[in-house]
């Protein structure tokens, strides 16, 4: 289908972009690598009067490392993730993760920003970065804020940004040990139907830190503490990666939909998230 009628802007930094989003109103939508805007415009299922398009911010983009702390721009391609070799060494689970995601084709446009910002609970960078406790820079017309990446989702399409505000940038610090993304799904470029991320330490042949995050077994990407919490101490033998995996469990809410019904989401989840603890550990 063809998108009803629009104006497009395509503004050269934020101060710009961010003044056509006050002006315009509900009538205007910022535009990253568009893989979910544009085809819900088509759909019909999005009303767009103005299209904000934001490539051409610079300051939008690039990764830099200082300091053991990783920052991340927010039109950072996915493809840019894959290939950063100095990110692929400080964090090596995020080229884990973009190499799962969709097809080449969409990496090479798809943003980071664009996969955090809006939303929905298909998307695979939300819980990794609820995962790496991840702060998310805002920037409205009242200035900058912070917003933890674990209280930014409040329910599928809904966050804590506001209609007028941007997502700029991205930060975490390098994290250290064992890391894994593992993402069941049906076929190439599919949602998964359930990945787990897990980023966890080893001291002393025990683990000593753990996160845990889910990713389209919600509304909403889930950070599980208590999953995290039944690791540490253990040297993640059998009893304590089962006790994980049911603390996980306890907190998702999968729906039934065309990737299957609830019971068998459920069991995907567990044997998903299963594998990334060992496998997270086998690096640590």
């Amino acid at each position: 289908m063809i998108p009803a009628a629009f104006d497009y802007h395509r503004p050269a930094d934020v101060a710009s972009a961010i003044a056509l989003l006050q002006e315009h109103g509900d009538g205007a939508r910022a535009l990253a690598g568009g893989h979910s805007l544009i085809p819900m415009m088509k759909l019909r299922m999005a009303s767009v009067d103005h299209l904000v398009d934001l490539q051409d911010i610079d300051e939008l983009k690039g990764i830099a490392i200082t300091g053991g702390k990783v920052s991340i721009g927010a039109m950072t391609t996915q493809n840019e993730l894959i290939t950063n070799d100095v990110l692929a060494q400080a964090a090596p689970i995020l080229r884990e993760a973009a190499l799962q995601i969709a097809d080449p084709q969409v990496r090479y446009v798809g943003t980071i920003g664009g996969n955090v910002a809006n939303g929905d609970p298909g998307n695979d960078m939300p819980g990794l970065m609820q995962c790496l406790n991840a702060t998310f820079t805002l920037v409205g017309p009242d200035g900058s804020r912070d917003v933890a990446a674990r209280d930014f989702y409040e329910a599928a399409y809904m966050t804590e940004r506001e209609d007028e505000e941007l997502l700029t940038r991205i930060t975490f610090v390098a994290p250290t040990g064992g890391y894994a993304y593992e993402k069941q799904k049906r076929k190439i470029g599919d949602y998964a139907t359930a990945a787990c991320a897990v980023q966890l330490s080893k001291q002393g042949g025990e683990c000593a830190t753990a996160a845990i995050a889910m990713t389209n077994l919600s509304d909403v990407p889930v950070f599980s503490e208590a999953a995290g919490a039944a690791l540490v101490g253990t040297a993640c033998d059998a009893g304590a990666v089962k006790a994980a995996v049911a603390a996980a469990l306890e907190e998702i809410d999968p729906m039934e939909d065309n990737r299957g019904p609830v019971d068998f989401k459920r069991h995907v989840a567990g044997v998903i998230i299963s594998r990334a603890i060992e496998r997270a550990w086998s690096r640590a």
